[in-house]
């Protein structure tokens, strides 16, 4: 009985693949003037910044809490094409697993996808549009 208890609470869980959110990656909206707004947010918040904004948002991913996750926080040129085909002022990025899975799904429910799947350094990144006519930027982290 001993030996099983033991073998129970060694035991690695199966890794879940679920194709879902898993959390925010990154805010983007639209400004007049985006280094005068970084430097306003460096200024009087003290939020540090790289060229694209600031990832200095980190957290501990709870169920793997050796994994550091970073939100990006980037004002773009108010009209950037980046945001198009959505007219809204914003974007979000979420962070995903299994995207390959999720486009699938999004696709079988009728979702507009963007644009294919891209593979980068850190990640692979797809769009989507909503419901509501907000492009959503889906990243799945390295």
């Amino acid at each position: 009985m001993e030996d099983s208890k033991k073998k129970t609470e060694n035991s690695v869980q199966p890794k879940d693949t679920t194709p879902k959110v898993t959390g925010i990656g990154g805010v983007f909206f639209f400004s007049d003037n985006p280094e005068k707004t970084k430097e306003w947010y460096a200024e009087n918040l003290g939020i540090e910044m790289n060229e694209w904004g600031s990832s200095n948002f980190k957290s501990r991913n709870i169920d793997r809490p050796d994994e550091i996750d970073y939100l990006q926080w980037s004002p773009f040129q108010k009209g950037d094409e980046y945001f198009s085909p959505s007219s809204k002022d914003f974007m979000i990025n979420y962070r995903v697993q299994n995207i390959e899975g999720l486009v699938a799904k999004l696709k079988g429910n009728g979702v507009t996808i963007l644009d294919s799947i891209t593979s980068y350094d850190y990640g692979k990144f797809v769009h989507i549009m909503d419901a509501e006519g907000n492009k959503i930027e889906l990243w799945e982290p390295k």
